[in-house]
């Protein structure tokens, strides 16, 4: 059930600190703290000021002045804080008019819920990602003029089987699903991570070891709805990273570290439902799914190219979307196929059946992201989208003649930005998107992660040019 401020200013009463949290348009939780006496009834009213010119794809200096309000329902006690701490997320407004800042992520995906509801589809979409992640010993790197470099520490790691008293046992590439410890050397780690999450708050399903070496990990939660749900994914992202790094370790969710193993995906699965039911299922369809899942299936397979930018929006995220490495690539759906960007997981529970859309990754705004998502497969079912047939093949082994008319996903940011710059007007339905945010969302990624690599030369290029 929803927290009143009544709660929360009862829940208060054990803290010292309380921590407001925002989210910046690229998708990093931002935060400011203050003495939990300044948690007043009228404190969620008035909301409090802040400078909005230095957080990224907000404001420019001459219109800095912004406000945030505490969303009372987000409140919970920080698992990992020394200094008791409540925490509370924010939406943005501006401090003039107290109308929603058009920029603020949270308040997009507050508005693509409301415009599912508009539509009379369903009342509710619910969401849960699988958000992979690796856990590192210890990490050096280094991006400067002259020098360019970067060092994984891991000790499970197949590169660390011939250090001085190991024990053996290292994880070879791509062996790294489901094993025990000791070869899962991060057992209880997990156990440390899922139970500060529950201690949070939220409902955990499992945690286990991932695909490849290094500590490539994934643990899932149990699915809610659209914006709690990407609070809930914000808050995964933190535990992670300060439970690790309270036991020695570091952890990144970029989506390829390690060249030659697997990367870390997102895969986000998503329902719809009505009158309290599954509006995707249908037992009598293909693997389950209704006419209307077909149809959301057709939206996301049509505008994949322009989701792209929002769900996989690094440069990173493309060395992962790549064959080989049971990633995504083919822009197809299927039962059971893992390179098809769209799967239906097997189940045959009316509750359980869902969309799952894997191109995702973590280093995505998770507001914009779980929006897109549900604005372009409403597109589909809106507009009646055939995403054509099913693709239960081995896509890779397809002959070459077939394989080409096989879509692929695209192969750099670059690419995905174009798309969105092309294909964005499912996104502005119900003032969901505005144009303000998608060309400031564009200029941003770029400006400062296109071009931030484009000019630089890699040390791999030394490799390959350097006596050329």
């Amino acid at each position: 059930m929803a927290k009143t401020i009544k709660e929360v200013l009862e829940l208060a009463k054990g803290v010292q600190v309380v921590d407001l949290r925002f989210i910046d348009l690229p998708g990093t939780w931002q935060h400011f703290t203050m003495p939990v006496q300044r948690l007043t009834e009228d404190f969620f009213n008035e909301g409090i000021p802040f400078d909005g010119s230095s957080i990224r794809g907000f404001q420019e200096i001459h219109e800095s002045d912004m406000l945030l309000k505490a969303d009372p329902d987000t409140a919970f006690i920080d698992p990992t804080a020394i200094t008791p701490t409540l925490v509370i997320s924010c939406n943005v407004f501006d401090p003039f008019t107290e109308e929603p800042y058009s920029r603020d992520a949270r308040y997009v995906a507050q508005k693509a819920e409301a415009y599912l509801k508009s539509t009379g589809l369903a009342e509710t979409a619910y969401f849960a990602p699988e958000a992979e992640f690796f856990v590192f010993d210890g990490i050096r790197y280094t991006s400067t003029p002259h020098e360019s470099s970067f060092s994984i520490a891991s000790e499970e790691a197949w590169w660390s089987s011939n250090r001085e008293g190991g024990f053996g046992g290292q994880i070879q590439p791509k062996r790294g699903y489901f094993p025990t410890s000791p070869t899962d050397t991060l057992q209880e780690l997990r156990n440390k991570f899922m139970l500060a999450m529950q201690a949070a708050g939220v409902a955990m399903d499992l945690h286990h070891h991932e695909v490849a070496t290094a500590g490539q990990s994934e643990m899932s939660m149990h699915f809610t709805t659209l914006t709690r749900m990407a609070d809930d994914l914000l808050l995964y992202k933190y535990v992670i990273k300060n439970v690790a790094r309270q036991n020695g370790k570091t952890v990144t969710f970029m989506p390829k570290p390690i060249f030659g193993d697997n990367g870390s995906g997102m895969h986000v699965h998503s329902s719809l439902w009505k009158d309290g039911k599954n509006v995707f299922f249908d037992e009598k369809g293909y693997a389950g799914l209704s006419q209307t899942a077909i149809y959301y299936i057709g939206g996301l397979l049509k505008h994949a190219p322009a989701l792209l930018a929002l769900t996989s929006p690094t440069t990173n995220s493309y060395r992962r979307l790549v064959p080989g490495y049971e990633a995504p690539v083919n822009i197809a759906y299927s039962q059971r196929n893992r390179s098809a960007i769209c799967r239906i997981p097997a189940n045959k529970s009316s509750k359980a059946k869902r969309v799952e859309f894997r191109a995702p990754d973590a280093t995505s705004n998770p507001y914009l992201a779980f929006s897109a998502i549900l604005m372009a497969g409403l597109d589909g079912i809106l507009n009646k989208i055939d995403p054509g047939q099913p693709q239960d093949r081995d896509l890779y082994e397809l002959p070459a003649e077939e394989k080409k008319l096989i879509k692929q996903v695209p192969s750099s940011l670059s690419e995905v930005l174009d798309a969105l710059e092309a294909d964005h007007e499912f996104l502005l339905k119900g003032g969901v998107f505005t144009p303000d945010l998608l060309e400031e969302y564009i200029k941003y990624k770029r400006t400062y992660e296109v071009d931030a690599i484009r000019l630089r030369p890699t040390p791999h290029e030394y490799v390959m040019y350097f006596d050329a």
